[in-house]
C-alpha cells in the first residue's frame, strides 16, 4: 500500500513518466507534504522520489517534502510495518513544526496509510496549519483484510496476517504492528473499541474529543480518492470514510450512513455541508493512477 504501489516495482515505470507541466504556477504556492504508504519509502525512484520529482516539475517552485520516518530510507520502509503510528506522529509533528518553509501553511497528500497518518497530524496538531489534505486510497476507516501485499514485502505480508488472525487487539501486537493499529474488526466492536490505540481514538470511537473535531474543520479541502478497483484494500469503502456494517462482514455503509457521521463526532458532517469534503473516484487498482488524471484531479487543490 504506497505510492502506486499495488506492484510496487511493477508498476514503477508508470511513475517515470513526467506530468504535463502546469504553467502560471508561482513561488506562492503553499508548500506539499507527503507521506508514503505501506512498504514504501520516502525516496524509493520508482515510487515516492519519481513522485517527488514529478510534482516540482508540474508546479515550478513548489517545496515538497518527502516525510522519512527515520535517518536511514530503509529504516523508514521498516517503521511503515513495526514502529508505533502514535510516535510517528509525533515525530512529524515535530518535524513539521520546526520547518521554517511551512510557518504559514502548507497542503498533505497521503498515499494509502499515510492518508489516515496525515489525518492525524490535521487533528493533533493544528501548527503549523495543515489547509489541505489529500488522502489517496487511505484507509479512513481502518481495514478488515490484507489480500495483497506490494512487491518484495509480500513475505512481511503473509506474517503479518497471521499476527492479525492470531490477536489484532493483544497489547503486543497493537503497540508493534502498524497494521494492527487500523485493523477494525466489525465482528468484535466492543474489543476493537477498547484496545485499538491509534484507529479508534482519531476517529472518535470511545469519546468525542473536541480538539481533534475543531482542528479537522480548520482544514479549507478534505479531499479522498477511491480506487473502484482496488483488491489491496478491504473494504475499498473506508477510502471514502466508508466501512463494513458493525456485526456482519459483507454489506457496507457510506460515510453519510455511518453513527460518526450522524453524531457529527468527527465533524465531518459540517465540513460535508460547508463543502469541504471532496470524493474523487478513479478507476483501477490500488494507487494505480495516469498521470493525465493525477494532473487534472490532484493538482488543482496544490495550487
Amino acid at each position: 500500500m504506497t505510492t502506486l504501489l499495488s506492484l510496487l516495482l511493477g508498476a514503477g515505470p508508470l511513475l517515470l513518466l513526467a506530468l504535463n507541466p502546469v504553467h502560471g504556477s508561482d513561488n506562492a504556492t503553499l508548500p506539499l507534504v507527503l507521506w508514503h504508504g505501506m512498504g514504501d519509502s520516502c525516496c524509493n525512484p520508482l515510487s515516492m522520489g519519481s513522485i517527488k520529482k514529478m510534482i516540482e516539475e508540474t508546479i515550478p517552485g513548489i517545496d515538497v517534502l518527502s516525510l522519512m520516518i527515520s535517518k536511514i530510507v530503509s529504516q523508514d520502509t521498516e517503521n511503515g510495518f513495526f514502529m508505533d503510528v502514535n510516535e510517528q506522529v509525533s515525530m512529524v509533528c515535530s518535524q513539521l513544526a520546526q520547518d521554517p518553509k511551512l510557518k504559514d501553511g502548507y497542503n498533505a497528500m497521503g498515499f494509502s496509510q499515510g492518508g489516515q497518518f496525515l489525518r492525524t497530524v490535521a487533528q493533533r496538531c493544528p501548527s503549523p496549519p495543515m489547509k489541505t489534505l489529500i488522502s489517496v486510497g487511505g484507509q479512513q476507516q481502518g481495514v478488515y483484510g490484507l489480500p495483497k501485499c506490494p512487491g518484495e514485502s509480500s513475505h512481511i505480508c503473509d506474517w503479518i496476517r497471521k499476527e492479525l488472525n492470531a490477536g489484532a487487539y493483544t497489547d503486543i501486537v497493537q503497540k508493534h504492528l502498524v497494521q494492527a493499529q487500523y485493523w477494525h474488526d466489525p465482528l468484535n466492536d466492543d474489543l476493537y473499541k477498547k484496545h485499538s490505540l491509534f484507529l479508534a481514538d482519531i476517529n472518535q470511537e470511545r469519546v468525542v474529543n473536541e480538539t481533534y473535531k475543531k482542528n479537522l474543520q480548520l482544514l479549507d479541502k478534505f479531499v479522498m480518492v477511491k480506487f473502484l478497483k482496488d483488491s489491496v484494500v478491504d473494504p475499498a469503502d473506508t477510502e471514502w470514510f466508508g466501512f463494513l456494517k458493525t456485526g456482519q462482514v459483507k454489506e457496507t455503509e457510506t460515510l453519510q450512513e455511518s453513527v460518526l457521521y450522524k453524531e457529527d463526532r468527527l465533524g465531518l458532517a459540517a465540513m460535508d455541508a460547508a463543502g469541504k469534503l471532496d470524493f474523487l473516484g478513479t478507476e483501477g487498482d490500488h494507487l494505480q493512477f495516469t498521470r493525465e488524471w493525477f494532473n487534472a484531479k490532484l493538482v488543482p487543490y496544490l495550487r
